[in-house]
């Protein structure tokens, strides 16, 4: 298991998007880290919660972050 999560930070709530992968271009809302940091849950429009690589995501358009936080 890594203990270093790879890209940049996310935190719960911001909105994201699959950047790469089968399902790239689907919206949805960061919630958590999963044990492996180098992976997460997102809840997607639809409802469904799905665990996806960080690497695979960016923040959606619009959204920011505080890189200090």
């Amino acid at each position: 298991m890594t203990i270093r999560p790879v890209g940049p930070p996310f935190r719960e709530g911001d909105g994201v998007v699959l950047a790469e992968g089968p399902h790239q271009g689907t919206p949805g809302v960061f919630l958590r880290l999963r044990p492996d940091v180098n992976w997460a849950d997102i809840a997607e429009r639809s409802g469904t919660i799905r665990s996806h690589p960080v690497a695979w995501l960016a923040h959606a358009a619009g959204a920011t972050y505080d890189a200090a936080v």
